[in-house]
């Protein structure tokens, strides 16, 4: 099985945001792989004080979204705020939060159609404190970070599934 940005697809996307869609569909697919089969209670297991994987699934889902609208130039809505807050909440079944990941997974891809269509020197605000970037360091960033919360993600169900037998 060759990884996505092998497979030469989503063609149509300028390069910038298909190496993006290639990073989602990367993550999509290590995190179904590694996390996929956990229990509920083993999502939002925090075995060493570890961020549970719950966590790290609703952060990604949630800051794709929150990094859409920095690109689009629309301010983060009170309802975005709130979920920001809860993303530690220990609770959800793995239905519900694998369910809001391939939401926002899709909805990403959708949104970077339109918002690959803008010059990648843009000007982009991130924040409250409205610090300064432009759209491919914003692009460039939101493709790492996911792929820095996948891959704690899978430790720390490495380290669940690990600790099953003790």
């Amino acid at each position: 099985m060759s990884e996505p940005w092998l497979c030469g697809t989503h063609t149509d996307f300028p390069v910038l945001q298909r190496a993006v869609v290639h990073s989602l569909e990367m993550a999509q697919e290590d995190l179904a792989r590694w996390c996929g089969d956990l229990e509920d209670d083993e999502l939002h297991a925090r075995p060493f004080q570890l961020p549970s994987v719950a966590f790290q699934l609703r952060h990604i889902a949630r800051s794709l979204d929150r990094f859409c609208c920095y690109a689009e130039g629309i301010a983060l809505t009170e309802l975005q705020l709130a979920a920001l807050a809860g993303e530690m909440d220990g609770t959800g079944s793995r239905e519900s939060i694998f369910g809001e990941l391939e939401q926002s997974l899709e909805s990403t891809r959708e949104r970077l159609n339109a918002i690959g269509r803008q010059r990648p020197d843009l000007p982009v605000v991130i924040g409250r404190k409205r610090l300064p970037t432009t759209l491919a360091g914003l692009l460039v960033h939101a493709a790492e970070h996911t792929q820095r919360h996948v891959g704690q993600a899978i430790t720390t169900a490495k380290v669940i599934v690990g600790l099953r037998g003790a």
